[in-house]
């Protein structure tokens, strides 16, 4: 049970890393991803395969009706993506990503700051090309030719925790039993690299939301609220985070589309800067409870 005096407990021991700096990073001329409220992120999914059945578009005007209402309800970003990253998912190419994925951004781009999730080089291009400012980068094959291309546009990377070619064939998680040293150690080389690239904008994700083949259940719920509430932590790295808001069946069953309002609250405690999210109209309604009470 998640208590006063557990949380009290937590800001004493890691009180110095609640102090130090994050770089805000400016994605366009009016979205900056700072400290304070997260910044809402809505997905858009032009897969049919993604457990999030109400994210899924399938149509051009269906994903930019979907996505023109998010940003009216709050999302100041838009995250596209056109295969799903569960495990189960068919694997999509990348002609077959870009067939559904173009005719979307060019015409959001024009008015909304749009992020495409994918992992192959192919499609960050022509994406960017097309006017997206965030490369969602879900994969380490091919890293740098795809942080070159961000770089070349002077794009903002989300860059997601995974050690594998994609995070739909991810490797089982370290069975490590305090996550926020590891992540600092495994994104903290990565930055150093991305920046000998050339790329300039990056937020780091620590990749709560994707699958892992050794943990499931409620114990990757615990983990997720464990790694949400200390993202504080991740300060050290010196640019904001993101993370998408879990979701469980084992817990929420019938009512698993408010499970996102509940971890927002954890989020919002860890200093998350940057929340990647489906009801995005049910989070902001809370983000704004949370700021209206104001509870000293």
């Amino acid at each position: 049970m998640i208590t006063l005096a557990d949380l009290a407990a937590l800001h004493e021991t890691y009180a110095d890393d609640l102090t130090r700096p994050v770089t805000p990073v400016r994605v366009s001329e009016d979205v900056l991803i700072e400290d304070g409220l997260p910044m809402l992120m809505g997905v858009v999914n032009l897969s049919r395969d993604s457990t999030y059945r109400e994210s899924i578009a399938g149509s051009t005007g269906a994903a930019l009706h979907k996505a023109r209402v998010q940003t009216a309800h709050g999302a100041r970003i838009v995250d596209l993506g056109a295969e799903a990253s569960n495990d189960a998912a068919d694997r999509v190419g990348p002609e077959e990503q870009l067939e559904k994925l173009l005719p979307v951004v060019e015409e959001l781009a024009r008015d909304t700051v749009v992020s495409v999730e994918t992992y192959r080089p192919a499609v960050v291009r022509a994406v960017l090309d097309a006017g997206a400012r965030m490369i969602n980068l879900t994969g380490r094959q091919d890293e740098d030719e795809m942080l070159a291309a961000v770089a070349e546009h002077d794009a903002t990377v989300l860059m997601c925790f995974g050690t594998s070619a994609n995070v739909r064939e991810q490797d089982q998680l370290p069975d490590e039993a305090d996550f926020a040293p590891f992540l600092v150690d495994h994104f903290a080389e990565r930055i150093e690299h991305a920046r000998s690239l050339g790329v300039g904008k990056i937020v780091v994700d620590p990749g709560m939301g994707f699958t892992f083949p050794n943990l499931g259940g409620v114990e990757r719920a615990r983990l997720q609220t464990r790694t949400i509430t200390q993202n504080f932590r991740l300060r050290s790295l010196g640019v904001p985070t993101a993370s998408v808001l879990p979701h469980n069946l084992d817990i929420f069953e019938d009512e698993f589309r408010k499970a996102e309002g509940f971890f927002t609250v954890f989020a919002t405690f860890g200093g998350v800067h940057l929340l990647r999210v489906h009801e995005v109209p049910h989070i902001r309604t809370v983000l704004r409870a949370i700021e209206t009470l104001d509870v000293r």
